[in-house]
């Protein structure tokens, strides 16, 4: 470790007696309530002296607290003082632990210094526990273990040297706290304790015995285990109404007579039952030694079907597990096929999951399936992913969303810097307008918007949107069409960006115009009869109930060319895909006509069934 640092930027209740430096002045603030701000540890700790920062610790996916923060003074001596005085006040109903902030985490898991305390009073505290050691040397940390009904008998004293450690544990092993003797000792890992245990962990005279009958008494019961050796104890547990519970407790005098009876009577059958007989665990052991079980195969189902474990959803209700391999099996070896219904085999809930041999299949399923319409709806196909992961994803999703951050594919905002704002600019397009540009003024006045005329003869006002102060591009897209003459048809029309200017950071009251910046890429807009202009921040910035209006509004003039009489279902239908995609067939004519000729068989394939079954075909609309 570093030698100590000037005076002025140590900090510590010993810093005069220790190396250990503190020069960021941070504090650890542990033990907090879920519900407790930074706000409210402002409020308490700013009374220590000026606060540079706070920051309580959370969750990343759900933003709960995680029971800690961090506190940064400006100056170490502020943070001993707030240290010294605020140790184990309450905020909000709870005690909060106070210790100076420790970047390396070696200091923590080294064990130098650390003393383990059991046997301890049910009404000693973290603040009791302090007061004791304290007078052995500077703590850096004290906490008792606690659950759901308090302390649980036992903690750990963190001291910041080995020697004050030491001294602890001569003076205060073997002595009374609250009229119980305490031990103390060193810390030990469990890895350290088992090592040190040796063969002795394998070594246990208690046995515990599952599966037992009803009708089987103490009596009969010791007498199913004497033959191995002498007997301490044989105990059946009972029920409030004396029935058995299935299982008991035998205790022998030799780990040697415990072990052949684990050995010869587990998986024995006694009147007519399989037994279990193990070595008796505590509930903690048992707990942990089960999630470890659980750990393992969840590792190993997860290797073992990455990749290959498709989810599909917005499957039909007619479509069974038989039916669901059918339609992947083309693409590779299926291992499994399951569509998801509700408890006791009910009605289906609309997805399911495709297994397949090798990666490689899978892949080729989801870009063949995807979107495919099978009965009357179309799929979405995607990899599998784990509960964990998907909510991961959607939250990351939900931020960006509420951080009002929108990527658009292929838009460019280059930005310049005047003063202290951000002004977005995007190079004037070489092309002819029609109207009057908005000239140069000062960015508390807002520019007159022109006014446009299309080729339907519709006035399209341009969304003027004020300049971001935050580096953020701004959203909003101006939409304009192309003055030549149109086909009544829809179209696909180019949008000129509306020319930004830049100006002088001296200027305050008299704006110039500059030079244009660089060019930025022009932005498709999807122009229909009858509808204004469509891009792709439109719609992404429109509510999600709207979104689908917004589409289906300019799919059905489109497939009504096509298709009269079926329009209004075949919109329906492809409602059902996703919006980037029905954005592309809105641009891309081939691709709709694909959709809909893909609808249009299907529609015909079940008013044929209809027909034979001798049920009236629904009325095409």
């Amino acid at each position: 470790m570093n030698a100590a640092p000037p005076a002025q930027t140590t900090a510590g209740p010993a810093a005069g007696s220790s190396s250990q430096p503190y020069p960021m002045a941070s504090l650890y603030v542990g033990d907090l309530h879920p519900d407790v701000t930074e706000a409210m540890l402002f409020e308490k700790f700013s009374s220590a002296g000026p606060v540079l920062s706070i920051r309580v610790c959370r969750d990343m996916i759900t933003r709960r607290s995680l029971g800690y923060a961090y506190v940064n003074f400006q100056q170490p001596s502020d943070a001993e003082r707030a240290l010294d005085t605020m140790n184990f006040d309450t905020i909000k109903g709870r005690p909060c632990r106070i210790m100076w902030s420790q970047r390396d985490p070696s200091l923590r898991k080294s064990g130098v210094g650390n003393v383990f305390i059991k046997n301890l009073d049910k009404g000693i505290d973290n603040k009791a526990l302090y007061d004791t050691f304290s007078a052995f040397g500077n703590i850096l940390s004290c906490k008792i273990v606690t659950d759901e009904n308090g302390s649980k008998g036992y903690g750990f004293v963190h001291f910041e040297t080995e020697e004050a450690a030491k001294i602890a544990i001569d003076k205060v092993n073997g002595m009374l706290l609250n009229d119980k003797k305490v031990f103390v000792g060193r810390f030990m890992s469990r890895k350290e304790r088992m090592e040190q245990m040796g063969d002795k962990v394998k070594k246990f005279t208690n046995v515990y015995v599952k599966n037992l009958s009803d009708e089987v008494t103490d009596k009969q019961f010791m007498e199913m285990f004497v033959k191995y050796g002498p007997v301490v104890s044989a105990k059946v547990m009972t029920a409030d109404d004396g029935k058995g519970k299935g299982f008991g407790f035998v205790s022998f005098e030799t780990a040697e007579a415990a072990e052949e009876c684990v050995n010869d009577m587990n998986g024995s059958e006694t009147l007519g039952r399989k037994l279990y007989v193990g070595r008796a665990q505590k509930k903690a052991e048992r707990q942990a030694e089960l999630r470890d079980r659980f750990e393992r195969l969840k590792l190993e189902r997860i290797n073992r079907y990455q990749g290959v474990n498709l989810y599909v959803k917005n499957l039909d209700d007619n479509i069974d597990d038989e039916r669901l391999r059918k339609e992947f099996s083309q693409y590779g070896n299926i291992t499994s096929a399951k569509v998801m219904r509700e408890e006791g085999g009910g009605a289906s809930k609309g997805f399911g999951f495709v297994c397949f041999s090798a990666p490689e299949e899978a892949t080729k399923a989801v870009t063949e399936m995807n979107g495919r319409i099978i009965v009357s709806k179309p799929l979405y196909v995607a990899l599998a992913q784990r509960k964990e992961d998907r909510k991961a994803h959607l939250a990351a999703q939900y931020m960006q969303k509420m951080s009002g951050i929108r990527i658009t594919p292929g838009a460019n905002y280059p930005m310049i810097q005047s003063g202290s704002y951000y002004i977005p600019t995007m190079q004037q397009q070489p092309r002819s307008y029609y109207g009057q540009i908005p000239q140069a003024r000062p960015r508390w006045t807002t520019p007159t918007q022109p006014r446009f005329n299309t080729p339907a003869g519709q006035q399209i006002r341009q969304q003027a949107s004020s300049r971001p102060i935050t580096g953020q591009p701004s959203a909003a897209q101006p939409r304009m069409a192309n003055q030549a003459a149109a086909p009544p048809r829809p179209q696909i029309q180019q949008v000129a960006p509306r020319p930004s200017y830049k100006y002088a950071a001296t200027s305050r009251t008299n704006a110039a115009p500059a030079q244009p910046a660089a060019a930025a890429p022009q932005q498709q807009a999807v122009v229909v009869a009858g509808q204004e202009p469509l891009t792709a921040p439109m719609l992404a910035s429109a509510p999600p109930a709207e979104q689908k209006q917004m589409l289906g509004e300019r799919l059905f003039p489109m497939i009504a060319d096509m298709h009269p009489e079926l329009a209004g279902k075949i919109t329906g239908m492809l409602l059902e895909i996703d919006n980037a995609e029905l954005l592309h067939m809105l641009e891309s004519r081939e691709s709709l006509k694909a959709k809909v000729d893909e609808a249009v068989v299907v529609l015909q394939a079940h008013q044929a069934k209809e027909a034979a079954s001798g049920k009236p075909a629904a009325a095409a609309n």
